[in-house]
């Protein structure tokens, strides 16, 4: 169903932007909230900006809102948590609903979703303590890259290249109380294609000088490049959008998101990750695509707040 296209402020109500949380991302989803918030307000939208430090209930108490923003990244925002408390409330909001964000916060079920429909991701394995070591190299061998299931921003992600890093790798993964796995390292270019309202952005692909596109590549960094027009020809571009918007509908996501891909040194598109809430401050990727599809930042904040209206 595509967004109601909404032509007045008031036609939003009074708007709670909700961000921070308390998960790894937090200072992220504060910087994307505060620019979220200022765009609204200079829209002429009756926005509120709402710092969620424990319990979103406990952040909207005593307040009447006609519908939330949703910058919240990470677990307490873009997994499910956050969309029940709303749908309980009865207060519609941005993004995807509980199923799909649940399940995309899980790298891994992601993964398996993606599989079963055919879709081509890369190997994994999963990690559960040093006994599994042996079993994952024998299957992936080196290099991988080993990740926490369930964080963003490549928080907790390490590079391995030999069976001490990879026992390192997991070491630092596992503190974040969440499945670690390890992932075949794909050697080749990584492209990222936002979604909204259903339609592909244009692809941008991301260079980094980094080991990978991690935290510091993300949001500090002045190294990395980020290429709109990514340089693919126009059929492959088309391919590439497709299979984002195709990635997204088998695990449910509605309103927006962004799909990470990778392709290969072999031409193999392969499936990273999909965000249901994507950052929105100066480093980030969605503003990106859509400054190239001639999109300010206003209009697409607007048009984000456009799909809680469907």
């Amino acid at each position: 169903m595509k967004a109601v296209e909404l032509n007045k402020p008031e036609q939003f109500g009074r708007v709670a932007v909700m961000m921070g949380g308390s998960a790894a991302e937090r200072e992220v989803s504060l910087r994307s909230g505060a620019a979220v918030y200022e765009a609204l307000k200079r829209k002429g939208v009756d926005a509120v900006a709402i710092d969620v430090t424990g319990s979103p209930i406990e952040a909207l108490a005593g307040q009447k809102f006609d519908r939330v923003f949703n910058i919240i990244h990470g677990r307490g925002g873009e997994d499910g948590v956050l969309q029940g408390v709303l749908e309980v409330l009865d207060i519609p909001y941005t993004g995807s609903g509980v199923m799909a964000s649940a399940l995309t916060m899980d790298k891994l079920r992601t993964k398996l979703c993606w599989q079963g429909y055919g879709l081509v991701t890369p190997k994994w394995c999963l990690l559960k303590d040093e006994s599994d070591l042996d079993d994952c190299i024998e299957k992936l061998g080196f290099p991988v890259i080993v990740k926490p299931a369930q964080e963003g921003s490549s928080i907790g992600m390490s590079k391995a290249s030999n069976r001490d890093e990879l026992l390192t790798a997991l070491s630092v993964a596992a503190k974040y109380r969440c499945d670690v796995y390890a992932e075949a390292w794909v050697s080749g270019k990584e492209y990222t294609v936002a979604v909204l309202d259903g339609e592909a952005l244009p692809v941008i692909r991301l260079e980094t000088p980094n080991t990978f596109y991690d935290y510091e590549a993300k949001y500090q960094a002045t190294t990395t490049q980020y290429h709109c027009p990514c340089g693919l020809s126009q059929d492959q571009e088309l391919f590439i959008r497709d299979l984002a918007v195709t990635a997204c509908k088998v695990v449910g996501v509605k309103g927006w998101g962004r799909v990470d891909v990778f392709i290969d040194d072999l031409g193999q598109y392969q499936l990273i990750e999909v965000n249901t809430v994507p950052g929105m401050t100066d480093h980030s990727l969605v503003p990106m695509a859509a400054r190239q599809a001639g999109m300010d930042f206003e209009e697409l904040v607007w048009r984000i707040l456009e799909t809680s209206c469907g």
